[in-house]
């Protein structure tokens, strides 16, 4: 039998990584597995309970800096958490956030549990003032694993000792029978739908801007976060170019819990983030049919091929994202294909149950 695995969860928002242990936890192991979970968030919260996962909630806490070094380096949620993986009896402990990571290795440490963390972002890497966390947790794990060959370049670069760690990449992986192909819905405009947090690295205020150069083109934007309001000031700011006949061109339409519904409404995703690590977004988008329209940043070009299953633009503004906007709108034929070029993609290199094997094999060598 498997070594039981909690998985420490640390986090205010949804996001990939989120929604990434949901399809991780959903399947053979959700008998051998559960969440230790930290969130002042009751959707986060809904999202476990919802996927009917096991989840020992240590209740509302805070998520600002003072909150954050206290349980980290305080007794109290160590205590809690190390309580946890002893009346679990784990064999393994999994860290998915950088809120996790300190405070997981401690209580880990203490019940004498080995780690595995999968860093889900070059955060921990690119921000100074996460790297003396990183410095001390990151040893101390029995294995990390990257979401793309570019995050773990990314670490490596920061941190060069780690070429000699005991590291992994394993893709990120969506069901496919969940995310199955929907047919395309004709309409005068391309229809394209943003899914993922509103926060700065996303840099969704570029895809307003390209999109307001693009006539032919309309967007959905799928999310929450801080971004929010500076986000409907900028749409607001260019009403002139975004209204069309029916509306506004750019619509924020806030959280969603089951994203299928918007994705299958769209003819195409899109991304235009300033930083990537993989882009779960996407690949569900990819599953159900869509083909990317995205900036190349980070772990994108590993999952989406310029001519094949999307485009790609040749550069990170305005005008380079609308010139391939305007490719997409002008050939709905091939946006379809490309489509089908996604879903066949995902169902070569990117399905759950490979990403499950992968982390199955992981657990098994360091549990040991």
């Amino acid at each position: 039998m498997s070594a039981h695995v909690v998985h420490v969860v640390a986090a205010g928002e949804v996001g990939g990584a989120e929604r990434m242990l949901v399809d991780l936890m959903t399947g053979p192991s959700r008998r051998t597995s559960s969440i230790a979970l930290f969130t002042p968030n009751d959707e986060l919260r809904r999202l476990f309970r919802e996927a009917d996962l096991v989840v020992d909630d240590r209740g509302p806490v805070r998520e600002d800096p003072l909150s954050f070094l206290k349980r980290a380096l305080g007794p109290g949620d160590v205590d809690w958490l190390t309580n946890v993986i002893e009346r679990r009896n784990a064999g393994v402990v999994h860290l998915h956030t950088f809120a996790s990571q300190v405070l997981g290795t401690r209580a880990a440490d203490r019940a004498g549990v080995r780690v595995v963390r999968t860093e889900h972002s070059t955060r921990v890497y690119d921000d100074p003032s996460c790297r003396p966390f990183a410095r001390w947790s990151l040893p101390r794990a029995g294995a990390i694993v990257f979401i793309s060959e570019h995050v773990r370049r990314v670490a490596i670069a920061r941190m060069p000792w780690l070429a000699k760690a005991r590291t992994f990449v394993v893709h990120n992986g969506v069901d496919p029978a969940r995310f199955e192909a929907r047919p395309f819905t004709p309409t005068d405009r391309l229809k394209l739908v943003a899914v993922g947090r509103l926060d700065p690295r996303k840099g969704l205020e570029l895809a307003i801007e390209a999109v307001a150069r693009v006539p032919e083109v309309e967007l959905d934007i799928v999310g929450e976060g801080s971004e929010r309001a500076r986000l409907e000031a900028l749409a607001a700011s260019k009403r002139s170019l975004l209204e069309g006949p029916a509306g506004p061109r750019v619509r924020i339409r806030g959280y969603a819990a089951d994203v299928r519904g918007d994705v299958a409404r769209a003819d195409a995703v899109l991304s235009s983030a300033r930083e990537e690590g993989l882009g779960i977004a996407l690949l569900e988008g990819m599953a159900m049919g869509r083909p990317v329209i995205a900036v190349p940043v980070g772990g994108i070009p590993e999952i989406v091929r310029e001519g094949e299953t999307g485009w790609l633009a040749d550069a990170r503004t305005p005008s380079a994202l609308a010139r391939v906007l305007l490719r997409a709108a002008a050939d709905r034929a091939e946006v379809e294909r490309r489509g089908a070029r996604a879903r066949e993609r995902v169902l070569a290199s990117f399905t759950v149950d490979a990403m499950r094997a992968r982390y199955e094999t992981i657990y098994a060598q360091i549990a040991a």
